[in-house]
């Protein structure tokens, strides 16, 4: 029986108890941040809605983690308007998003009103919400449950899940149980698998132990294929008692996101387990569809191909794989990778805890190792991320403190003082709505919206400048990743031709450019109609100022594959030979 949103939240749980098979969750917005780098543009996702939409998915995953932020940063489109275009497409599909509890769609813990309105505007659109927080702390995403709940929306809380001594059976189920007794039975529980991690049997394993200990409650597993096995993890998780689990379509699959979902569906027949409500030809239609759109996204793969079965010593999630690899490359440090990966990384997880390597931790994580790597002294330069996980600002540890060692590198000798006079949960004091809507307001010229609030209080620089770009260049999504992405600009007299996700045809002819009186005017003709587009012509000398950003939003951004710089400068490569004198 196939799953709409017009049914209620107890008819959906009533028919995921009683199915014999299981249902998948289409997971585009992973798939796009794991192996794209969150660059799949709407105009794709439109081209593939009315096939997905029969498909027959349980939900389709088209929202949340970092690609709200990248929505408007690189995509330039609004997510809230990305999920109404969407929605005239897929009527009935349930539209899902990955929340990060506290943290929200942003890098750092917001306050609880700016948290509540957030979810309260976005539930207008997201049926499923999957949420988590990486130090497994509940009371991190209790606002999050209660606005979901309230909303009338499907909560699906998460423990997040990793491997060694201290992830047991018995400390997975008593997470579990911590969340029920916060919001009853009535929701989906996802073990979310970030980076891949453990074996098959591990997983049904776990699947198993929660299943035995809360019979009635629906599983939802989550993982990624980076070592290549995820399809094993999904056949015992399945054959254990999971109803749900994610995968991509196969003609965007590729080493660190989701296995393909023709493969799932194949293989769990082959062991008598049906996709429920699944159109498979629909499924096939999907990929044929998007094939040839791939081609466009080849410079936001990750250069280095294949499986990495090393993750289960690294533990990185999928959605920093690629990533870390270009930054890497374009930090001049790729040579230092498998020390970072299998030597340094593991060391410091093990140090801070062996708690979860997902956002905002696994940043802290990467940059710490890193960091030590490069400079040669171990926790010489914390970030403040480090430092107020230290102080339990996030949450408790999970499993233990690290050694006092650790705290006297990153705080100094005073360090006892300081983790008695600064340590403990961080408490962040409600924003004031009206003044921040007014501020925004100043900043525009125009009245706001409650969703360009929503946006700009998690991302206020981009938030800005994505309005401002919107309100010059008007709504762009129509464009095709062809165009969107092409490198190197357009010759005088070339003319562009596209097919829209609706089949329209539009073609665009590239006109002179004239200079008067400081003024800069380039002809277009678009759609066979002369357009002109007037600019201020900058001098020279004149360098545009970029937006500014924190290191923990440029460590963040890193690790989905936007490699910026701090500030603006000029990069000089001065030679040297040994036995000179080098002053920083």
């Amino acid at each position: 029986m196939r799953i709409t949103r017009s049914m209620s939240v107890k008819e959906i749980l009533t028919t995921l108890r009683e199915a014999e098979g299981y249902y998948i969750t289409n997971t585009q917005r992973d798939l796009s941040q794991s192996d794209f780098k969150n660059r799949i543009l709407l105009h794709t996702d439109l081209l593939a809605a009315p096939y997905r939409e029969k498909a027959g998915y349980f939900s389709l995953e088209i929202s949340g983690g970092a690609s709200v932020h990248v929505d408007m940063l690189r995509k330039q489109v609004n997510p809230f308007l990305k999920l109404r275009l969407l929605r005239q497409e897929m009527p009935n599909t349930m539209f899902q998003t990955l929340c990060r509890g506290i943290n929200l769609f942003g890098y750092r813990p917001y306050p609880e009103n700016a948290i509540r309105l957030t979810v309260r505007e976005f539930a207008k659109y997201l049926e499923v919400w999957r949420v988590f927080d990486f130090l497994n702390y509940i009371p991190n995403m209790i606002p999050v449950f209660e606005e979901v709940k309230k909303a009338g929306k499907l909560l699906e809380p998460c423990i997040c899940f990793s491997t060694g001594p201290e992830h047991t059976d018995e400390y997975y189920v008593s997470k579990v149980r911590e969340i029920l007794e916060v919001t009853g039975e009535d929701i989906l529980l996802c073990i979310k698998n970030h980076g891949g991690l453990g074996s098959s049997a591990r997983i049904g394993r776990l699947v198993h132990a929660i299943k035995q200990t809360f019979p009635d409650l629906i599983i939802h597993y989550h993982g990624h294929n980076t070592d290549g096995n995820d399809i094993g993890r999904i056949i015992e998780a399945v054959k254990n008692g999971a109803k749900i689990v994610d995968a991509g379509d196969h003609a965007f699959t590729g080493f660190y996101g989701p296995p393909p979902i023709l493969t799932v569906i194949d293989t769990l027949e082959a062991y008598g387990f049906k996709a429920e409500g699944i159109d498979r030809d629909a499924v096939i239609a999907t990929s044929h569809a998007l094939r040839k759109e791939r081609l466009a996204y080849a410079n936001f793969e990750s250069q280095y191909k294949g499986f990495d079965p090393t993750v289960q010593t690294h533990k990185l999630p999928g959605g920093a794989m690629g990533s870390s690899l270009e930054q890497a490359e374009k930090g001049g440090f790729l040579h230092l990778m498998p020390k970072i990966l299998l030597e340094e990384l593991p060391r410091v997880q093990r140090e801070l805890g062996n708690w979860w390597s997902v956002t905002p931790g696994s940043q802290i994580l990467w940059t710490t190792a890193v960091d030590n790597v490069l400079s040669g002294e171990r926790y010489a330069n914390p970030s403040g991320d480090l430092k107020n996980l230290l102080l339990e600002r996030y949450g408790p540890f999970p499993f233990y403190r690290p050694k006092d060692e650790i705290y006297k590198k990153v705080f100094g000798s005073d360090w006892k003082k300081i983790l008695e006079k600064e340590g403990g949960l961080q408490k962040i004091e409600p924003v004031d709505l009206e003044q921040e809507k007014k501020t925004l307001e100043e900043k525009l010229s125009r009245e706001v919206t409650t969703e360009e609030l929503v946006l700009y209080l998690q991302h206020p620089t981009d938030a800005v400048a994505f309005f401002k770009f919107e309100e010059k260049f008007g709504h762009t999504y129509v464009l095709p990743p062809q165009i969107w992405f092409r490198r190197g600009g357009f010759e005088l007299g070339e003319k562009i031709s596209f097919i829209d996700y609706r089949g329209k045809f539009h073609i665009i002819e590239v006109g002179p450019t004239h200079y008067t009186d400081g003024k800069k005017a380039t002809y277009f003709v678009i759609d066979f109609h002369p357009v002109v587009l007037v600019s201020e012509e900058k001098e020279k000398k004149e360098v545009s100022a970029a937006p500014a950003l924190t290191k923990e939003e440029i460590e963040a951004l890193a690790q989905v594959g936007d490699i910026r710089s701090p500030f603006n400068g000029s990069v000089q490569k001065i030679e040297v030979k040994i036995g000179d004198e080098v002053k920083p």
